[in-house]
């Protein structure tokens, strides 16, 4: 069938704050909370849990401190602050100096805290780290999003994301200026390489009825095929794929496939994506190129917390 732009909304997303579970993160602050002060996740757990170093300042007057950026980032996360907070009582507040998605300098105060001397102590390195992995990601998607320059194609993510950070990692991807792929194997079929291997349908008439079959079963869903020979687009489209991931493959054929799936169906490019060559991608303007290493090989970036 020709492709339908109807379908855009249900291709990619960008996963909004309030769209995240609020009591799944307070859930995830408090298993970071409790890692650090009793040894979650190991066998023995510490007789006397907490943190004896903060335990000094009990009796200490509220402090102030600010969350500043180290070195020039894309912001994500600083929703997170608050979420942490609760988890270690509550009784410390946020005030926001910027916003997410937004590009700081070096030396920029992002927020401001408030709070009992030894509870923002607690709290600190698990705030922290919330902060600089996601900004670590919003911050080098950015950086892949400016190298496709003024290409029409979208940048998406992929499910390499780190163990129960996806939903987060994804959000952050989002204010780096990237799109979400699927969130989960749950809202769209995907016919990768080896479900083609494993039915033994690598090409041919096989291989379109297998995608038909993956239709069938679930109407309410888009189908994505991934195919990594020339040869495998055809049947791929004979079957009504709504959207063909070209994986691995090389320029030149990269310069014949993209041409002909317009009209047809979606085009998405991954593998060999880095930063080196998104700017030729992007002249061949496929509709999509997914990156893995978004997530998986984005560096933390450098926050942290001065006290006022």
């Amino acid at each position: 069938m020709p492709r339908d732009p109807g379908q855009s909304d249900r291709l990619i997303r960008r996963l909004r704050w309030e769209e995240l579970d609020l009591a799944w993160l307070r859930r995830f602050a408090e298993l970071a909370r409790d890692e650090d002060l009793a040894g979650l996740g190991l066998a023995v757990r510490p007789l006397r849990p907490g943190d004896p170093s903060a335990a000094l300042l009990a009796g200490a007057e509220r402090a102030r401190a600010r969350v500043v950026a180290r070195g020039p980032m894309v912001l994500a996360g600083l929703g997170m602050i608050e979420v942490v907070f609760a988890a270690y009582g509550g009784r410390c507040r946020v005030k926001p100096l910027a916003a997410d998605g937004q590009s700081v300098p070096a030396g920029a105060a992002v927020a401001e805290v408030e709070g009992p001397a030894a509870e923002l102590l607690t709290a600190e390195r698990v705030l922290l780290n919330f902060l600089q992995r996601l900004c670590g990601v919003a911050t080098r998607t950015r950086e892949h999003v400016r190298a496709l320059g003024s290409s029409p194609t979208k940048l998406l993510d992929t499910r390499k994301t780190t163990p129960g950070f996806r939903m987060l990692e994804k959000y952050a991807v989002g204010q780096g200026g990237g799109h979400n792929h699927r969130l989960g194997l749950f809202d769209r079929i995907m016919v990768k390489d080896n479900h083609l291997a494993a039915d033994g349908a690598g090409a041919g008439p096989r291989l379109t009825d297998l995608v038909r079959r993956a239709r069938a079963s679930r109407p309410d869903l888009l189908v994505e095929v991934e195919v990594d020979r020339p040869d495998q687009i055809a049947p791929a489209l004979a079957a009504d794929a709504d959207v063909v991931l070209l994986d691995n493959f090389s320029f030149a054929d990269l310069r014949v496939a993209i041409p002909a799936l317009r009209g047809r169906a979606w085009s998405e490019v991954s593998g060999g994506v880095s930063l080196a060559t998104l700017p030729d991608l992007g002249v061949l303007a496929p509709d999509f190129v997914s990156s893995g290493a978004l997530t998986h090989a984005a560096p933390w970036c450098d926050l942290g917390l001065d006290w006022l």
